[in-house]
């Protein structure tokens, strides 16, 4: 058996999730699985191969199928597969706990659970459905290839999900939220998870009782990180995925508006800048090297206001034309075939405060987060729905506004900015991509932002 290229992947994965809905214990789960793949590259076609048994049979037979599938393959292939040649590494590195998650009991994440849904009721603000789960897992992980890369990692991921509804007056609203990072329980104390959603449920009433709806006219808009978070995610991260824009997902998670011809196209103003940057330590997404044995670092999607550079794996570089791939493949699993992804998504950080944002405006909507958004297959048409909003008026924030209805296509949403504040936060997602389906923990985040001239849906008619 000769192929052009293998590699070989090990992985030990445990893990464990507890809910709660409206105080009961709904779900809990410790679980553990383990496992090695293999994939090949040989005369134009690639095999993938897996098996649950840590053998040296298995990984020989998984060596043989995956040989056999790539040989299989290759007449079929308009295009013949071909990876990009990487530097070799030879790494063992590991995320660091200063609160251990092996130390921690059942009761311990259930009780903390139970400390949070009071914390919501502690507001006196009727929440008829509250759903609460945390969660962790770790995985070690061996990578191995025939051009003489050896990494071994272990990244212990916590993270913790909750959804709220509320209901007065006949009206309801809704909020869901999520935190996460790579790291051990010590982000717990860091999220400061009660006075987070206490004031969730708090912003839902007053959403309910006191918020004013937008404006008719067009006015300038000031967004918060969270906002430019799922704009960095949804209408630049994902349609900068290489393997998107060649076409491989367009009967799985969708198809990308950009070409392979638009490197250097304007895409907004000189304000939009969106990185992509898995080394980001204890990020929800952070990896050092992907799972092609490449190491991951900074990207610039969209730099200045033009498309700078696409997500990549191997195979899409060198099908580009590429000398490298910039270390986007991850797979959810040993049991799932690496392709390309995102890590942690944000808009670059500018020069202004909040309040120099502000201050600059006579009639505009400060939008905080939302709590619905959308976006087509292509993601050219997007639209997100405000959840904590406030009037502004002549540079002060004044009274709430009640979801306001940003939809927009990306080409005018990053054309708007014109001012980007310092402050980046980063909030934790779980992206689902590929079929079947696979989630890869991400970040995504940004600063406030202020688009001008911005008409906004859910005004008063």
């Amino acid at each position: 058996m000769r192929a052009q290229y293998a590699e070989f992947r090990l992985e030990r994965t445990r893990a464990s999730s507890y809910s709660l809905k409206n105080a009961v214990l709904e779900d809990s789960e410790e679980s553990s699985a383990e496992g090695l793949s293999v994939r090949v590259v040989t005369q134009g076609g690639s095999g993938f191969s897996s098996s649950n048994e840590i053998t040296a049979k298995s990984a020989r037979e998984a060596a043989q199928r995956a040989y056999k599938l790539a040989k299989s393959a290759a007449p079929h292939n308009k295009t013949p597969v071909t990876f990009t040649s990487e530097a070799s590494y030879r790494v063992d590195y590991e995320v660091g706990q200063r609160k251990p998650l092996e130390d921690l009991s059942s009761d311990d994440r259930i009780s903390y659970l139970k400390e949070l849904d009071k914390a919501a009721l502690s507001t006196k603000v009727n929440l008829p459905m509250r759903y609460l789960a945390v969660g962790d897992w770790t995985t070690t992980k061996e990578y191995l290839n025939m051009e003489g890369t050896s990494v071994r990692s272990k990244i212990p991921r916590t993270h913790l999900f909750y959804a709220i509804a509320a209901l007065e007056g006949g009206k309801s609203q809704q909020f869901m939220f999520q935190f996460g990072n790579a790291g051990g329980w010590e982000f717990s104390d860091a999220w400061k998870a009660d006075e987070v959603i206490k004031g969730h449920a708090l912003t839902l009433k007053r959403a309910m009782t006191k918020a004013k709806p937008a404006p008719a006219e067009a006015v300038d808009l000031v967004v918060g990180p969270y906002v430019s978070g799922i704009a960095s995610h949804e209408s630049c991260g994902h349609p900068s995925e290489a393997d998107r824009i060649m076409g491989r997902e367009a009967a799985q998670a969708g198809e990308s508006f950009i070409e392979t011809g638009m490197l250097g196209s304007w895409i907004g103003s000189a304000e939009a800048t969106v990185m992509d940057d898995p080394s980001i330590p204890n990020s929800y997404g952070h990896y050092l090297f992907d799972d092609e044995g490449v190491k991951s670092g900074p990207r610039a999607l969209y730099q200045n206001g033009r498309i700078n550079t696409f997500l990549h794996n191997r195979q899409t570089a060198s099908a580009l034309g590429l000398a490298h791939s910039n270390g986007s493949s991850r797979a959810e699993s040993y049991a799932d075939e690496p392709i390309v992804r995102m890590g942690n998504t944000f808009v670059a950080p500018g020069d202004h405060s909040f309040e120099e944002l502000v201050e600059d405006v006579k009639l505009g909507v400060y939008i905080k987060d939302f709590m619905e958004w959308n976006i087509d297959d292509k993601r050219y048409n997007q639209k997100y729905v405000g959840t904590e909003a406030y009037m502004i008026r002549n540079g002060q924030v004044a009274e709430a506004v009640r979801n306001p209805v940003i939809e927009l296509t990306t080409p005018a949403f990053w054309s708007a900015i014109d001012a980007r504040a310092k402050d980046v936060e980063y909030f934790a997602a779980t992206c689902g991509k590929g079929d079947p389906m696979q989630g890869a923990p991400v970040h995504m985040g940004g600063p406030h932002m202020r688009l001008r001239n911005i008409r906004l849906g859910g005004a008063k008619k």
